[in-house]
């Protein structure tokens, strides 16, 4: 179903109470991101919308943070109370997810192993020596180096990783790529809906949309969690950046489903509740198309906010070229969620060679 078509069967609701306090919290963000309004962007594109962007790049004082450090905070504690001493991770080369890690690692003391697979068809001499990477080294982080391609699911090298720590007298803490197939990968954004609904009490309006970037798939599940609260889980739209959309799909409706029970959500969440943009994720994983480029340049030149060649850049294309096709309802309130990723433009420097 189209996310036009959903919007048209939506029921309005009040909201529900989740039950996320009864989950320990570790404290990694500064606390509520900054929701901010990007009026040059919006009149830029027409002025029928308006467009805020909730900064998750700007969340944490580690390592530049990011949408994985919320979701940290509801894992770290098992890793804490449970006497792990090593944090095991995984993520492509310039994996915002492993940086995330390395930093929380560091930050708490403990020891950290990173496994970083070549997801990216992409050649640059500096690609694993720069960006995310270059930070995770820095940190300290055990890295290694994989050539195994791109995929969503659990992973041998990783699964090697765990065994190999265990081998060496150490008591490793598996923390899957994205943070999102451990049962708790999605509490996180569904604390940011509920952060959201408190924010926009402030404000006095509520967001007709809500745009974000999905590949591993608990950050949009969690959303849809969050938001179906008060009935507004097909109002969350997620923009495709895998290139792999059946599959990031089917884990964010899995994801979806099992966070809905963990929360005590009143109801069930369908496939048809998990919305997703096929159309810019390509031409595959880790690669920008043109319009990628575009809409990064075109954001950061009318607004100074920068996204990446991976992640953001694709979602803000979607948003832009909805917005652009009269998609989003003229006069709608639009909230772009900036899950960050700047480092690893270093990484693309040569796409930008020119600005």
């Amino acid at each position: 179903m189209s996310h036009r078509a959903s919007l048209a069967c939506l029921s309005r609701r009040s909201a529900h109470t989740l039950n996320l306090s009864k989950f320990p919290r570790q404290q990694l963000t500064f606390g509520p991101t900054p929701i901010v309004p990007l009026p040059r962007l919006s009149k830029h594109l027409g002025g029928n919308v308006d467009i805020y962007a909730k900064r998750e790049d700007c969340n944490s004082g580690l390592a530049f943070g990011g949408n994985k450090t919320r979701k940290l905070e509801y894992l770290i504690p098992d890793a804490l109370e449970g006497g792990y001493d090593t944090l095991v991770s995984i993520g492509g080369i310039q994996s915002n997810q492993t940086r995330q890690v390395a930093a929380v690692a560091a930050h708490l003391g403990l020891k950290c192993v990173l496994v970083q697979e070549d997801w990216v068809n992409y050649s640059d001499a500096v690609y694993d020596r720069v960006g995310n990477i270059q930070l995770s080294r820095i940190m300290g982080a055990d890295v290694r180096l994989d050539e195994a391609g791109f995929d969503i699911g659990i992973r041998k090298s990783w699964q090697d990783a765990l065994d190999e720590v265990e081998q060496a007298g150490g008591k490793p803490f598996p923390i899957p790529a994205g943070c999102s197939v451990h049962p708790k990968g999605g509490l996180g954004f569904v604390g940011f809906a509920e952060e959201v609904r408190q924010q926009e009490a402030e404000l006095g309006f509520k967001f007709d949309y809500i745009v974000v970037c999905a590949v591993t798939g608990s950050t949009q599940a969690g959303m849809v969690v969050g938001f179906a609260a008060d009935g507004r889980e097909r109002r969350v739209i997620g923009v495709d950046a895998s290139a792999k959309p059946a599959q990031t799909h089917a884990q964010v409706l899995e994801i979806a489903q099992s966070t809905a029970k963990l929360v005590e959500l009143d109801r069930d969440i369908t496939a048809d509740d998990v919305i997703l943009d096929e159309r810019f994720g390509g031409p595959e994983y880790g690669i920008p198309n043109e319009g990628t480029l575009e809409a990064i340049r075109l954001c950061a030149r009318q607004e100074g906010m920068l996204t990446d060649p991976v992640y953001e850049g694709k979602s803000m294309h979607g948003m832009i070229e909805m917005i652009l096709k009269g998609e989003l309802q003229k006069g709608s309130k639009v909230l772009y969620a900036h899950l960050g990723g700047v480092p690893a433009l270093s990484a693309y420097s040569f796409l930008f060679r020119n600005g």
